[in-house]
C-alpha cells in the first residue's frame, strides 16, 4: 500500500511539474516572439481575446493603461529594427489548477541595452484543448513598470 501511495505522489509532482514547464515554455515562446518582433509567433501562443493590461509607476503617479491586443501585436510588428529590445524574465512563480494556469514573472525591460524599467508581469493561461488550438494560450497579461 505504501508503495502504491508513494507512487501516486511521484505521478502527480512529475504531472505537475510538466504542466509548469509547458505554461513556462509558452511565455519564453512569446517572448522569442517579441524580441524578434514576430507577431504571429506571439499569436500562436495567445487567446484572440488576449486582454493587455499595464500599471505604470513613476514621480507623477500611477496609472492603469489598457491596451488591445491588436494594438500591441502592430506595435511590435512595427518597432524599427535599429532598436534592440529585450525583456529579461528574472524567475518564474507558476501554478497550475486543471486547465488555468498563472505565472509571475519578475523582469527588467532594456532599450538597446539600457535599463529602461523593471517589474513584474502577471500572466493567465488557458490550456485549451481543441484540435486545432491545444496547448496553452495566454489570455491575459497585466504588468507593473517601474521607471
Amino acid at each position: 500500500m505504501k508503495k502504491i501511495i508513494c507512487l501516486m505522489a511521484l505521478l502527480v509532482v512529475a504531472t505537475t511539474t510538466a504542466q509548469k514547464k509547458e505554461v513556462q515554455n509558452t511565455i519564453e515562446t512569446f517572448f522569442s516572439g517579441f524580441h524578434q518582433r514576430d507577431s504571429l509567433k506571439m499569436k500562436a501562443v495567445s487567446h484572440p481575446k488576449l486582454l493587455l493590461q499595464s500599471i505604470a509607476e513613476d514621480v507623477k503617479g500611477t496609472e492603469l493603461i489598457f491596451e488591445s491586443a491588436k494594438e500591441f501585436f502592430i506595435t511590435i510588428a512595427t518597432i524599427p529594427r535599429d532598436m534592440k529590445i529585450e525583456e529579461r524574465i528574472l524567475s518564474y512563480n507558476i501554478q497550475v489548477d486543471g486547465a488555468m494556469a498563472h505565472a509571475w514573472t519578475p523582469y527588467e525591460f532594456y532599450v538597446n541595452g539600457k535599463l529602461s524599467h523593471k517589474g513584474v508581469n502577471a500572466f493567465t493561461l488557458f490550456k485549451d484543448g481543441s484540435l486545432e488550438a491545444a496547448g496553452w494560450k495566454i489570455i491575459h497579461i497585466v504588468d507593473t513598470r517601474h521607471y
